[in-house]
């Protein structure tokens, strides 16, 4: 269940907007919620304001129809009809119905288009009941303003139908405007939001990238004063927390220098007195040539431990250039070989593998030698030298070893000083070999790392450059 936990946390947070994605979102939906705000008023607004009008004008209207239809009953009502087809006034999209009111029913003093029957019962009811009614209904599909008149003197209802299509073309033009309107505004609040997000958070990234910077080893990286006061104090907090790095790991790596080229002439003094002993072992007792025996290999790992540190101390401060010069590699690889006892080793070279390579000798001896030695101390010796093509102008090499290989969980932690894995504890070694040839790989723009050999062992690798310049990047 906690591996469960753990997973669903992982996932959250890998699922976790980026600060500018959810500042850029912020924007866009405040800009959203005002636009559905403001096209819901807006439109609200004009269609209440549209439909009064046009009630009060179909109003109007009804009430000087019905005064005209009145004035024809009382002049000509039997030509009701043709009144209606040929001289009322009606809109050419809507219609007028004239119906007698009895205590028995309704008799049509007209024969139209449209029966009664068309307009809403509500509105019917109210002439019935001898009143005069406005109501907005759709017949036939099509939006209508009708009304109907009660006419007292003829106890007759006059009821007239007000298309409202032009009004409602007119709302939807409105409601298209809006709506495009609020898209507009959604994406130009949008892309201020990405523009406020971007000037907002630049300071961070420049933290970020500064903080990158003083990791990968520019410890004087600093950031430049700005003008806004809240940001000055962040760009001066960091500034004085990098002054404070800074301090503290030059201190410390002088201490590890000074300490090492200290410790250096009491060494030299003591190996040599011990050397002095060791070619007189034979006028000492048996017990204590086993205790020699003891010192002389103590005293000479010492030594080896001091100048690996202070090879490091330099590394750190920086002391050490590159100094580049155009080599043969497989000749190059073989003479170093033979300096460090394996002058018999296999070497096999890959196809595609550059025959010529510009990079530091003095490196490129240290890293080999390092891992022979490696391979010597904890993998019973090296088996072979493998020199083979990368990609980008690089290439590897690699050495392979029969030993009891390395544990997948120590892979990283093995290129670390003084770290030792768990089948090399009780061996000999200093544990900064691989350290010096992570960091002279480093230094050439390479890197280092340890697999599985086919077979069993383990395998060292370095890629590096095939041509590196003075500064240790690839050209």
């Amino acid at each position: 269940m906690g591996v469960d936990l753990q997973h669903s946390v992982f996932v959250a947070r890998r699922r976790t907007l980026r600060l500018r994605t959810r500042v850029t979102l912020f924007f866009a939906f405040i800009a959203l919620l005002a636009g559905v705000v403001l096209i819901g008023v807006t439109y609200g607004f004009a269609r209440s304001n549209l439909l009064d009008e046009d009630q009060a004008a179909a109003q109007q209207q009804a009430f000087v129809n019905a005064d005209l239809v009145r004035a024809q009953l009382t002049t000509d009502p039997g030509d009701i009809g043709a009144f209606f087809e040929n001289e009322l006034r009606t809109d050419p999209d809507g219609f007028a119905v004239l119906n007698s009111i009895e205590p028995g029913g309704d008799r049509a003093l007209t024969d139209l288009r449209h029966p009664l029957t068309d307009f809403p019962e509500p509105l019917v009811d109210s002439v019935r009941a001898r009143r005069s009614a406005i109501q907005n209904e759709t017949i036939d599909g099509a939006p209508y303003v009708t009304v109907g008149v009660y006419i007292a003197e003829y106890d007759a209802g006059y009821y007239e139908a007000f298309p409202l299509e032009n009004t409602e073309s007119t709302l939807r033009a409105i409601l298209t405007a809006l709506l495009l309107g609020a898209a507009g505004t959604l994406v130009l609040a949008s892309l201020f939001g990405l523009a406020t997000s971007r000037r907002l958070l630049r300071p961070l990234s420049q933290v970020a990238d500064a903080a990158e910077e003083i990791a990968s080893g520019g410890l004087d990286t600093r950031l430049a004063p700005e003008s806004d006061p809240d940001l000055d104090r962040l760009a001066g907090s960091f500034n004085e927390m990098a002054d404070a790095v800074q301090t503290r790991i030059e201190r410390e790596a002088r201490f590890a220098s000074d300490v090492s080229h200290e410790l250096r002439s009491p060494i030299t003094a003591l190996a040599a007195a011990v050397e002095v002993l060791d070619a007189r072992r034979e006028d000492i007792p048996e017990r204590t040539q086993q205790a020699l025996d003891v010192v002389v290999s103590q005293v000479r790992r010492f030594d080896s431990m001091v100048i690996d540190l202070l090879e490091l101390a330099r590394l750190d401060a920086g002391a050490t250039d590159l100094t580049v010069e155009e080599l043969r590699l497989t000749d190059l690889t073989r003479r170093v070989a033979a300096r460090f006892g394996e002058p018999d080793i296999p070497i096999v070279v890959g196809n595609g593998t550059p025959a010529s390579v510009a990079l530091d000798k003095v490196r490129f001896e240290r890293i080999l030698g390092n891992l022979l030695d490696n391979a010597r101390n904890h993998g019973g010796g090296a088996l072979r030298i493998e020199l083979s093509p990368s990609v980008d102008g690089r290439f590897r090499l690699a050495v392979e070893d029969a030993g009891p290989g390395v544990a997948h969980g120590e892979r990283d932690r093995i290129f670390e000083r003084f770290a030792r894995g768990s089948a090399a504890r009780h061996r000999i070694g200093t544990g900064l070999g691989l350290a010096l040839v992570a960091e002279h790989s480093a230094a050439m723009g390479g890197n280092a790392w340890v697999e599985d050999r086919v077979g069993g062992g383990a395998r060292f690798v370095v890629e590096l450059p095939a041509h590196v310049d003075t500064f240790g990047a690839p050209t």
